[in-house]
């Protein structure tokens, strides 16, 4: 870490390496402070990764939980802790029993960890606490990138709201061909929802569609 800022060819995980990368450079084009896109709390939160975790794989230092249950036991805690009543306090284990639509002893023994959760219970217990599937079970790796790809989509979302607040799409495109015939065959909007896409990989994939798509409607040359 430099100042806080993650250096993107550090981080050893290449899917997180990647996600990194597009968010330092989508939040310096906008001109956000990175030690508040990359701050270790928020994300710490959103992914359910201990914040020393977090930091060292941003380091490019291998990190993180690999056993199931502790990884379970840890988020659990994290979600009792930063998922809380109105009124700020906990919610009780009969509480979480009864939203997750398990018995009191079963909940108590998860928490307490004296029995191994079974993706069921990982499932009831997420859609109680308002979190994403596999929040309580992905690898630290994996959740912290999926956190990051999240803030890159609301980056995005942002950055494309202010540019259509400052610059009219008319205004932008009377005086530049090429910015007027991509917006009149629709490019932009398939660039941008590709850019929503959550990974590289998934991209690939759209263009392969479009690849097929344009041979398909390409003329018979007879």
């Amino acid at each position: 870490m430099t100042d806080g800022f993650p250096a993107p060819v550090a981080v050893a995980n290449a899917p997180l390496a990647a996600t990194v990368t597009r968010v330092a450079e989508l939040a310096n084009k906008m001109g956000r402070d990175p030690n508040q896109v990359f701050d270790l709390r928020r994300l710490s939160e959103a992914s359910g990764v201990p914040t020393d975790v977090i930091r060292s794989l941003l380091d490019g230092r291998r990190a993180g939980e690999p056993d199931l249950q502790a990884r379970f036991l840890q988020r659990l805690d994290l979600l009792r802790r930063t998922r809380v009543k109105p009124n700020g306090r906990r919610y009780t284990q009969q509480e979480i029993a009864d939203g997750a639509g398990m018995s009191r002893q079963q909940a108590g023994a998860l928490i307490n960890g004296d029995r191994r959760p079974t993706m069921e219970h990982c499932d009831a217990i997420q859609r109680f606490f308002g979190v994403h599937a596999g929040f309580l079970t992905a690898h630290d790796a994996d959740a912290l990138t999926d956190a990051l790809q999240r803030t890159e989509q609301q980056l995005l979302q942002d950055f494309a709201g202010r540019e259509r607040q400052t610059v009219p799409a008319e205004a932008a495109t009377a005086g530049d061909p090429l910015a007027r015939l991509l917006q009149n065959h629709g490019v932009r909007g398939i660039a941008w929802r590709a850019a929503q896409l959550p990974s590289d990989k998934h991209r690939d994939k759209v263009t392969e569609w479009l690849d097929m798509l344009l041979e398909s409607v390409k003329p018979n040359e007879s």
